[in-house]
């Protein structure tokens, strides 16, 4: 059975200024999702699911499927606000969902084989999908996971701070704990995490989530029962978030299951900020020159 790709395509872009889900940075238009879903099909992936809102569906769904169509399965779930389990409401005034677990969450009756997880605005290169790919053909057991973990110094922008999830590993290279980092940036050539007043000095090399996870069907009803229990104590909160990492986090140090953390060499870029749009240009194209992908992604 062919592993499925999970391509979180909700958001919205507020600090983009739009949606960069659907910007076109190659040369014939290509998105960062085509080459996400390029990548995936190279390494052997059958299937690709991607959450979206009903908001831009059409357009999505018109920009994409004559692309992948004889290429790769595809199927859409969607992720809004209100789509919560029984017994639970949105409380008055908020205005966003509720992160990134519950976006995986909407893919769990669309998913019954391993699969990987990725956000669609954040590019991971070829070698990263072939690791994926690799994992779930050699290790079968449901409680084993991965995580393609990049260095910190090679995930930031220079337009603006970042959230990273900071990873630890045992001897092993399974992780250990991951701390969710929201304010990461460069000052004066040095990386720093800031919170509050305080600001504290990382080396760069310490080994960040980027939201590229390998799991097993199973995971969705760990997710499922955490986003219950998160929802009870947080649940009327403005703008608290569910995230599926940190769900992964909790069932790691409880012994549940292990996650392999996969270094990987790929180059990773991302586009945060409208203005990291040059640097993404400039890399797609340097990839193109090296032969890594086709001038014309889709002939």
């Amino acid at each position: 059975m062919k592993p499925t790709l999970l391509i979180l395509a909700a958001g919205m872009g507020s600090r983009y200024g739009g949606l960069k889900q659907m910007d076109e940075l190659g040369p014939n238009g290509e998105s960062i999702i085509d080459y996400s879903v390029y990548d995936a099909i190279r390494a052997g992936f059958g299937k690709v699911v991607f959450v979206i809102r009903h908001s831009f569906a059409d357009a999505f769904k018109e920009r994409f499927e004559s692309r992948l169509k004889g290429k790769i399965e595809t199927e859409y779930v969607f992720q809004e606000l209100d789509y919560l389990p029984k017994g639970f409401s949105v409380p008055d005034g908020r205005e966003k969902p509720w992160g990134t677990g519950h976006a995986m969450l909407m893919a769990k009756d669309a998913i019954n084989e391993p699969f990987a997880i990725v956000n669609a605005d954040d590019f991971y290169g070829k070698e990263a999908y072939q690791s994926a790919a690799d994992f779930i053909k050699t290790q079968p057991d449901e409680n084993k996971y991965a995580m393609i973990g990049y260095p910190l110094q090679n995930t930031l922008s220079e337009n603006g701070t970042v959230s990273r999830g900071v990873c630890e590993t045992d001897e092993q290279g399974n992780l250990k704990d991951i701390t969710e980092r929201t304010k990461i940036g460069w000052e004066n050539n040095e990386i720093f995490y800031y919170e509050g007043d305080s600001k504290t000095r990382l080396t760069g090399k310490e080994p960040v989530s980027m939201n590229f996870w390998i799991f097993k069907p199973s995971f969705f009803t760990h997710l499922e029962s955490g986003f219950i229990e998160f929802l009870k104590a947080k649940g009327t909160e403005m703008k608290s978030e569910y995230y599926f990492n940190a769900c992964a986090d909790e069932l790691i140090k409880a012994g549940k299951v292990s996650t392999k953390v996969i270094d990987t060499d790929s180059k990773w870029f991302g586009v945060t900020y409208k203005e990291d749009k040059p640097v993404v240009l400039e890399s797609l194209n340097s990839l193109i020159k090296k032969g890594v992908y086709p001038e014309k992604l889709w002939e």
